[in-house]
């Protein structure tokens, strides 16, 4: 397996500045040959300023690197990126915000990982020396290291941030898997279910800053679903895991 370029999937329901932000960032740091395609994944829900960005986005560059809009069908964000990846044309792919939560200057070391170590995931951690969050709840702060230090010795790995959404993955691993989530507990499982094939990973430290446009669509008791999905997927058999 070798890195020819990255599908970057871009889930959007209410940015405005910061897609622009997120999209010119990346073009702007990284070199085109790496970059294979912008999918911006909209829905129903998304507003109307939202679509108009992501529409000028693709007149404005559309020229230089493909970029286009899905029209997700499943619902949720996981439901969105799902479709994403079967879309991607990429030999990698990306999963981030379009809401700065994700920083879009880690991407070039995202292709950097992914060009010496193809074959595995490379993933952001807050909790990774050079990384951590700004403007994050307290309360939310704890349980997600608490919830992270369990998870790691549940499934015997010591990677500190498994529920983080920012991660670039070899897209054939992504297409060959049976998906379940819709939620946000989408994002945990796309580690889980890599983990349980023996797929390995390699952390880089990332800042996690909060979002200043939108309103989060993921409560804080929703996060405790997660439970859910790290157990479930724990015991799963590997036939079960893959299409």
């Amino acid at each position: 397996m070798t890195f020819d370029s990255v599908t970057i999937l871009l889930p959007a329901m209410d940015e405005t500045y910061s897609m622009r932000e997120t999209v010119e960032t990346i073009l702007h740091t990284c070199r085109r040959k790496d970059l294979c395609e912008f999918v911006f994944l909209l829905c129903d829900r998304t507003t109307k300023e939202s679509r108009e960005t992501a529409e000028k986005l693709i007149d404005e560059y559309g020229a230089f690197i493909p970029m286009y809009i899905h029209e997700q069908e499943l619902p949720g964000v996981g439901g969105a990126i799902r479709e994403g990846i079967m879309l991607a044309k990429g030999s990698h792919v990306v999963m981030m915000s379009t809401d700065l939560e994700t920083d879009p200057n880690v991407i070039k070391t995202f292709i950097a990982g992914a060009k010496k170590y193809p074959d595995r995931i490379i993933t952001a951690s807050r909790w990774r020396k050079g990384g951590g969050f700004e403007q994050y709840n307290k309360v939310k702060l704890i349980c997600n290291l608490i919830f992270e230090r369990s998870i790691g010795i549940l499934y015997g790995v010591g990677l500190s941030d498994l529920t983080y959404a920012f991660r670039i993955f070899p897209t054939g691993l992504m297409q060959s898997i049976k998906w379940e989530e819709l939620k946000h507990p989408f994002f945990l499982e796309t580690a889980l279910k890599p983990l349980r094939l023996g797929t390995k990973f390699v952390e880089i430290p990332a800042h996690w800053k909060a979002r200043t446009e939108g309103v989060s669509q993921n409560s804080f008791f929703a996060n405790f679903k997660y439970f859910k999905t790290a157990f479930h997927n724990r015991f799963l058999d590997e036939k079960d895991i893959l299409k």
